[in-house]
């Protein structure tokens, strides 16, 4: 098997009950309490602003934990995710808390062809998704396609200058893979995950992609959308570089040394132009 998507998919399959038994993603608490949120969620929640009674859709959901949370705001909400697994586990916590949460596999350039276009007020996608994407002109395109007009497209992502960086070296800071996209992907081959876990993953082998930040935009303004905003953080919800970062109390990681250094998540939004 050599196919790129088909060995990532195969990656998340396996992840996906992982990650669901881990308190990183805190499945626990969002069974316990009607009112909790995810920590990527809490943290954009001054610009996300009042999302009561719209149609939303979340690209790359995974296990639907920033999923729920939307729906725990009042969002009319729907899933979409390629890793069956992932949906199987996403699903498991809407039942278990009683939403009624939508979800859909399907690779996301196919997402309009899945959900009906235009029909959606907001489409979300969560930190940790545009990497897994060989190209960003095709995501923009689906954004658009979805999206009604005057519709808004929310995304929170690492910034690509971070995806750049080598964590290997924990001493410094050093520029060492692709900031632009590129038709060749990164390939990493390991057991690990990023949650505490005991086993080893089988599926080893994923492909990851870097997008520029002027290509993300160039991308979604020549699909029809309009920058609306654009900050850029000096924090990530995980520890990205290990040996030079520290988590908060709110379950961000930030640089030790000179914050101001590197960007490392950024959220951007956009409204489709009708």
């Amino acid at each position: 098997m050599t196919d790129p998507i088909e060995l990532n998919r195969r990656n998340w399959d396996e992840r996906a009950p992982l990650h669901a038994a881990s308190s990183d993603y805190e499945v626990d608490k969002f069974i316990a309490d009607p009112a909790h949120l995810s920590e990527v969620v809490r943290f954009d929640l001054p610009r996300l602003g009042d999302i009561r009674g719209l149609r939303t859709v979340h690209l790359q959901c995974h296990i639907g934990t920033d999923t729920l949370s939307l729906a725990r705001l009042g969002a009319e909400v729907s899933g979409l995710d390629f890793s069956s697994q992932s949906l199987a586990q996403a699903r498991a916590l809407a039942e278990r808390c009683g939403a009624g949460i939508d979800y859909v596999e399907s690779d996301v350039y196919a997402a309009d062809q899945v959900l009906a276009p235009a029909t959606f007020d907001l489409v979300y996608t969560g930190i940790g998704a545009l990497i897994w994407l060989p190209h960003i002109e095709p995501w923009a395109r689906t954004v658009a396609s979805l999206l009604k007009p005057g519709g808004r497209l929310f995304l929170r992502e690492g910034h690509p200058m971070l995806l750049a960086v080598n964590e290997d070296h924990q001493e410094q800071l050093v520029i060492e893979y692709p900031y632009f996209e590129r038709e060749a992907s990164t390939v990493w081959d390991s057991g690990q995950t990023y949650v505490q876990t005991d086993r080893l993953l089988e599926q080893t082998v994923t492909h990851e992609w870097n997008h520029g930040l002027g290509e993300i935009i160039t991308a979604l303004l020549q699909h029809g959308l309009q920058i609306t905003a654009l900050e850029e953080h000096d924090s990530i919800p995980w520890e990205a570089l290990p040996g030079q970062m520290s988590k908060d109390a709110t379950g961000e990681w930030s640089l030790d040394k000179d914050r101001w250094r590197l960007p490392l998540s950024y959220t951007l939004q956009a409204v489709k132009r009708g």
